[in-house]
């Protein structure tokens, strides 16, 4: 091989090293878990302000999002009756979060408070919530109820999805000499924060529509087939059967 052979071959090698490495550290730091005390995850973003005092008008350090982790090394009820957990967040970081805002597998309640969480969501949020709950707690008997509430989330979103694309790809022409038609909906940028959340679409060509592909309808008849969420689970799975007859 030639020196010029192998500077052709070296950049792109380069390219895709730091693109691994980057999403190497990038998952590290997502797993990352804080030290010490019971491990705790953000549910409810909504109330996630970590202050530097157990008093809704304490200072406000830093908003917490959805999924992260946090460490809880002490809980508070203040004079208003609010509950607040004292948390760390990093090595240099910790201070106090409304008890509501978090779950953790060990406080007895949370799955039930965070199914009633995923209940009152919508579209994505409940994607998102039942997500972390289906991590959360793999055991726990409400776990066939959220499954299935996910899945009927994902087929709810499918059908919003596949207005924005048409609509979104219908506004600017698709070349005809280009990538298939297809390939531009597979692609369509919606898709990706589902996907971050393990939730897949098919796609129907002739209709242009996505389809939630039924992974956690399945899980269900797989791990809880006496549950009455399983007959539930069937039906919704032999209907997306035949929907799914033109599926990529």
């Amino acid at each position: 091989m030639t020196p010029t052979m192998i500077r052709k071959l070296s950049v792109p090698f380069f390219s895709i090293t730091i693109v691994l490495l980057a999403s190497q550290q990038l998952s590290a730091q997502k797993k990352r878990i804080p030290p010490g005390g019971r491990i705790a995850i953000v549910a409810d973003e909504r109330l996630a302000a970590l202050r530097n005092a157990p008093n809704l008008s304490a200072r406000l350090i830093r908003r917490l999002s959805r999924g992260r982790l946090v460490s809880v090394r002490d809980t508070r009820r203040n004079r208003e009756g609010v509950v607040f957990d004292r948390v760390v967040v990093t090595r240099r970081t910790s201070g106090w979060v409304q008890s509501e805002a978090i779950i953790s597998s060990r406080r007895t309640g949370d799955d039930a408070r965070l199914c009633y969480l995923i209940e009152g969501s919508d579209e994505f949020d409940r994607v998102a919530r039942a997500r972390i709950f289906v991590d959360i707690f793999p055991h726990s008997r409400l776990l066939p109820t959220v499954l299935l509430m996910l899945g009927d989330a994902a087929e709810e979103a499918a059908a919003k999805l596949s207005r924005e694309a048409q609509r979104r790809l219908e506004r600017r022409e698709i070349p005809a000499n280009g990538a298939p038609e297809f390939t531009y909906y597979l692609n369509y940028s919606g898709l990706d924060r589902y996907n971050r959340q393990g939730v897949m679409f098919t796609f129907d060509r002739l209709s242009k529509q996505f389809h939630y592909e039924g992974a956690a309808w399945r899980e269900i008849l797989r791990r809880f087939p006496n549950r009455p969420e399983s007959i539930e689970a069937r039906k919704r799975l032999e209907h997306l059967s035949t929907k799914n007859k033109r599926k990529v």
